[in-house]
């Protein structure tokens, strides 16, 4: 340890310590703007200059190594000096503009100023002007006469995200932030260049001119998309959403938002909001008060219930609502008599179920993921499908880290991959096996990585427990966890992935208990849809969709008017996270409950009451609840949710030969089409991610079926098919071609795995 005097208090800091970390551990503030503690250091704003002892001139103290006996003042009349001067000069260009600056109220400059500038600037020349930068619908970049080059958002794109999007060009009063020729800045994590940008020139695009930050009130809430359960503060104005910035956790999301965690919000004001509940009559529908609803809902299910018996209903839910609202559908089903409730509409292999000693889960903390020396991701499309974990995990690799890839896919991930084994979705398993085997080539550089670290992990993405065969590549990564004292964790797909198992909206091991596949290969009468588009969320959207159109009924509780209407006979208006008060469980296993920060749109409700009024009408004890407290303190009542986590499995290891049967189907789900609030923000859909999917193959499938990238074709599934353009990815393996699912354009398709056909179409037919 190194022993440092600053402004007359001692203290001990680590060996590599700067003034500027040794200053934060004293919680004194040196004025800055280049620093970030969670970037590299750059010393371009010289902000941060004070005086040290014995040094001829003043030290920027984001940049100074500590040495042992340092003297340092941060406030003495030349550190003083020394940061007035670097003010006037920052200030010098700046246009000034902070009554019609967005970043008015929140911007460090302004701040600082008032302490360390001058009240005139004695600069009477012209100022410098640096033209507008379109760089994409997310991120606005109008007024860059404002930057100050701390190149915040450079360093950033670098080491955090992983590409370097913007960059510096110029020298001296000529420097600017650019984009490079022709591109735009599409990283899904671009929207932290905002919160970093010290001065209004990087702004929300979709923010922009909406609002003053001190009009705004603040709610603290829980992303709904992926398992991560990123922190946020909600931003209001008038009860209406007006921005979405991260609530800093360390243990969670540290300071960072994914985009789709960021902007998704926007949909909250979508044309499609079902703001009063509906019913169709005689084919047409039509708004209705809650108690004509309800009663018809009611009467309609005692009316199955007593035709066909309580298995004749099904109950589909998305993992992305809250645990009061699976607990209440789970409790409901049963209270109708029917086993049949599920969350887990993607998933495609439920042989599983009964053989797992718990619920599956990241198998250690989030910030665990920041120790590992070696990993395998088995099966995630990991920077789209879990942005802020590809982050953690980017840095491990930095760490001189190793991570191996298991895929059918080769996307960039934009980290540094040791080992990847890319191989079509049949030859998945097998080549799980040659792994834990030893095999030759990289199977055997994958094995020799794994067990050559001391903090190492396998983990399953969504791909992987979305495979056909995904309880045999469950067994086999416990296998190879346990050869190679590797710890086993789930990726989870969505906010609640582990808290839809403890809210018990999953079918017990009761005999004709139906999970989510059953239920559409075995059509019920009557569907309750819980927050689900059966076409979109479901793993087979083809059997969905003629499951849905043969129910006798079909009630979609939903915040918003969709695809419902061709199928359903009453929509019932429900509210989105941001409207009620819930809990997620993260896939770490991490509760955290928040509060509605606006009011429920129009008449909607919360879910969780919906199904509480539904459970009293009909009869069904136990539904007196009247907070979600309640419901969640009922629902875990005697329930330990530490000790119900386990990703252990007693499914046998049984590798069946892989059988190529023509094309195969690599299914991944779009980042900004994974769930109902992301398929309908604006700007997220103006991303290039929310492209319309395309046929994507390798240089020789396409050659082999006689196309060329830019070609239409018609993809054959089942009994559906959907025209597209073909694409060259590299990635995929031979005799594989990649469709995205949980699109508008592929909904006719079958299985997210599976044999596909292809066929060339004229200009004609594709007209």
């Amino acid at each position: 340890m190194l022993k440092i005097e600053i402004d007359g208090r001692e203290i001990e800091v680590p060996h590599g310590s700067t003034v500027m970390d040794a200053t934060n551990q004293l919680g004194i503030y040196v004025p800055h703007f280049c620093y970030h503690r969670k970037l590299s250091i750059a010393a371009n704003c010289r902000m941060c200059l004070v005086e040290v002892e014995k040094a001829p001139k003043p030290l920027p103290a984001c940049a100074t190594p500590v040495t042992d006996g340092m003297k340092v003042k941060t406030s003495s009349a030349a550190a003083k000096q020394a940061q007035n001067g670097v003010m006037e000069f920052l200030l010098i260009n700046h246009p000034l503009d902070c009554p019609i600056c967005d970043q008015g109220g929140e911007c460090q400059l302004q701040d600082l100023a008032v302490g360390y500038g001058n009240g005139a600037s004695r600069y009477a020349e012209e100022k410098r002007v640096v033209l507008a930068k379109d760089v994409g619908p997310l991120v606005a970049a109008e007024e860059m006469s404002r930057c100050i080059q701390c190149t915040r958002c450079v360093r950033f794109g670098q080491e955090i995200a992983g590409v370097m999007e913007l960059g510096m060009v110029g020298r001296g009063e000529h420097s600017e932030i650019v984009a490079f020729v022709g591109r735009t800045v599409d990283s899904e994590l671009s929207g932290n260049m905002i919160d970093l940008c010290p001065v209004g020139a990087l702004t929300s695009k979709p923010f922009r001119y909406s609002a003053r930050t001190w009009e705004l009130a603040r709610r603290k809430s829980v992303s709904p998309h992926d398992g991560l359960g990123a922190n946020l503060v909600v931003q209001v104005k008038q009860n209406k959403v007006m921005r979405v910035l991260p609530l800093e956790n360390e243990a969670v999301n540290e300071c960072w938002l994914s985009d789709k965690d960021r902007f998704s919000y926007e949909a909250l004001d979508a044309r499609e909001r079902l703001t009063e509940p509906m019913l169709k009559r005689d084919g047409r529908w039509e708004a209705v008060e809650w108690p004509v609803a309800l009663d018809f809902v009611t009467s309609e299910l005692r009316r199955i219930q007593s035709d066909a018996g309580g298995a004749a209903i099904g109950g589909l839910a998305t993992p992305h609502s809250t645990l009061e609202e699976l607990s209440q559908l789970g409790r409901l089903m049963r209270g109708l008599g029917s086993e049949n409730v599920d969350f887990r509409l993607r998933q495609s292999d439920f042989s599983a179920d009964g053989q797992l000693a718990g619920i599956p889960w990241l198998g250690m903390s989030v910030a665990g993921l920041d120790e590992l020396d070696r990993v395998l991701v088995v099966g995630s499309f990991l920077r789209k499908d879990h942005p802020l974990i590809a982050q953690r995990l980017r840095q491990v690799g930095k760490r001189c880290g190793q991570i191996s890839i298991l895929h059918s896919a080769d996307d960039d991930l934009l980290m540094k991959v040791a080992h990847k084994l890319i191989v079509s979705p049949s030859e998945f398993p097998a080549a799980l096996a040659s792994i834990a085997q030893g095999a030759t080539g990289a199977a055997a550089a994958i094995l020799e990585s794994l067990k050559s670290g001391e903090k190492k992990a396998i983990l399953l993405g969504n791909f992987a427990q979305q495979h056909a065969q995904a309880a045999q590549i469950h067994a086999l990564a416990q296998a190879l966890a346990e050869t190679t004292g590797a710890a086993l964790g789930f990726l989870g797909e969505a906010a609640n992935s582990v808290g839809g198992y403890l809210a018990g909206c999953v079918p017990t091991g009761q005999a004709g208990a139906m999970n989510a596949r059953s239920m559409l290969e075995q059509p019920r009468k009557a569907y309750l849809l819980l927050n689900a588009e059966p076409e979109l969320d479901c793993g087979n959207p083809q059997a969905a969709l003629a499951a849905m159109r043969s129910a006798e009924l079909v009630v979609a509780l939903s915040a918003f008017d969709h695809r419902a209407r061709e199928y359903a006979n009453v929509m019932l208006p429900i509210a989105p996270f941001t409207e009620t008060a819930g809990t997620f469980i993260s896939t770490e296993g991490r509760l955290q409950g928040f509060h509605g920060c606006v009011r429920p749109a129009g008449e909607a409700r919360p879910g969780w009451k919906v199904l509480r009024v539904l459970g009293s009408m009909l009869g069904i004890a136990g539904f007196d609840e009247i907070s979600p407290e309640q419901v969640r303190d009922a629902c875990l009542a005697g329930k330990d949710v530490a000790s119900r986590l386990s990703n252990a499995t007693r499914v046998e290891v049984s590798v069946a030969q892989a059988t190529a049967g023509g094309l195969q189907r690599v299914a991944d789900v779009p980042i900004y089409f994974a769930d109902a609030l992301v398929r309908r923000a604006p700007s997220l859909q103006r991303t290039k991610d929310a492209q319309v999917p395309h046929a994507g193959m390798n240089a020789g499938t396409l050659a082999a079926l006689g196309l060329s990238a830019g070609q239409p074709v018609r993809v054959r599934q089942g009994d559906g098919s959907a025209e597209l353009v073909a694409a060259l990815d590299a990635g995929l393996p031979d005799q594989c071609v990649r469709v995205a699912a949980a699109h508008s354009s592929t909904a006719s398709l079958g299985a997210m795995s599976g044999v596909v056909t292809l066929e060339r179409l004229s200009a004609q037919q594709a007209a």
